[in-house]
């Protein structure tokens, strides 16, 4: 299926990368691992299974060794994100970070350290063999939305097995988007939601830098859904009419390669709400609103040989306004991508989330005069 810019309903008024997609900021990459198994009754424990994990990578090297400069925002806490509290602290993010189903945190979390420790076998343990002095710990990052109406979330299926196949499968090419990965059995304004990403390029005489999005969505009635400022949940339903009760969650990830430190950066994630908002989300009290932000432009050692290390430095303000554009409209086409690209997907029990019918979104958009 298409994506929604080659339907031209968007008015955006920065140019999109070549690939628009995260991966047009250069170095990261992205990788997915699904797990789609069985079909019928709900066995707990035993499937079905829809569900999977998605891992972004700012560079393809040591993270652990060589940090970037990081940044979170919660815009709504609902959720079971794992180790925000360092990303604030320190402004670095040292793993992957890795997407997945609510009950598989703790398991992807292993996973990443598991991956960190045959990277530094020092971690934990100090520079036995250098003789430096230090003792390390680790910040696995992870994120997540509930994928529990299509699949069996409390087996808890996704672990090391999983994480090491995304982590391996990760590329700076085109991103796989819809049901897949960490969106397999996702939901978006009731129907089927999933990985979606996209990204902006700021104009030359502001520095030509790029900010791309991808996210995780799994939020929203089917009554809120908009789409280029037009209310399609007024017309369009899903044909069951089946809504969960519970208000689902998004997580955002954004990177960039200009050179900005982690308070600039929380700026910039504290604006992807904006982009959110357009396709018609309130934050609804029981959702899990997270936003992750790193820029690619230098990395931070792990153990600087010096005290004083000079890097390059943005001056952000004046250039403010086009950063916060560049997020809001790649956050928004990334959600709507992610709509746009997602197969129906058969569940647990049955239970079905259909594919928004593009065809129809398109008539109604254009309908309304875009």
């Amino acid at each position: 299926m298409p994506r929604i810019h080659e339907f031209d309903l968007l008015e955006n008024k920065l140019p999109r990368g070549a690939l628009n997609a995260i991966t047009d900021v250069a170095g990261v990459a992205v990788g997915h691992a699904t797990l789609i198994e069985g079909d019928g009754p709900w066995r707990p424990g035993h499937g079905p299974f829809r569900t999977g994990v998605t891992v972004i990578l700012p560079h393809q090297g040591n993270l652990y060794a060589e940090k970037v400069a990081a940044a979170v925002h919660t815009i709504n806490g609902f959720g079971k994100v794992y180790g925000f509290e360092q990303v604030r602290e320190l402004g670095c993010l040292e793993t992957p970070i890795a997407l997945t189903g609510t009950l598989n945190v703790p398991r992807a979390a292993d996973a990443l350290i598991t991956l960190a420790i045959e990277q530094n076998p020092h971690i934990g343990v100090g520079f036995a063999v250098t003789g430096r002095k230090g003792y390390a710990s680790v910040n696995p990052v992870v994120g997540e939305t509930s994928d529990g109406f299509l699949s069996d979330i409390q087996a808890r299926p996704i672990g090391e097995k999983e994480v090491r196949a995304a982590v391996a499968n990760a590329t700076s090419g085109p991103v796989i988007e819809g049901a897949v990965g960490a969106g397999t059995g996702t939901s978006c304004f009731g129907w089927k939601g999933g990985i979606g990403t996209a990204s902006r390029v700021l104009p030359s005489e502001k520095g030509g830098y790029t900010v791309g999005a991808l996210v995780q969505s799994n939020y929203g009635r089917s009554d809120e859904l908009t789409i280029a400022g037009v209310s399609i949940g007024t017309y369009l339903r899903p044909p069951d009419s089946v809504n969960r009760t519970e208000d689902g969650s998004i997580m955002i990830i954004l990177a960039t390669d200009a050179p900005l430190n982690g308070r600039q950066l929380e700026r910039l994630c504290k604006r992807a709400v904006l982009g959110l908002a357009r396709t018609g989300s309130t934050v609804h009290g029981g959702s899990g609103d997270f936003v992750i932000g790193f820029s690619t432009a230098y990395r931070l050692s792990d153990r600087p040989e010096r005290l004083v290390e000079e890097r390059p430095y943005l001056h952000l303000q004046p250039i403010m306004s086009a950063f916060s554009l560049a997020v809001i409209e790649s956050v928004e086409e990334a959600i709507y991508n992610s709509l746009f690209m997602a197969e129906t997907v058969v569940g647990r029990d049955g239970n079905t989330r259909h594919a928004l019918p593009v065809d129809e979104v398109v008539r109604l958009v254009r309908g309304n005069g875009r």
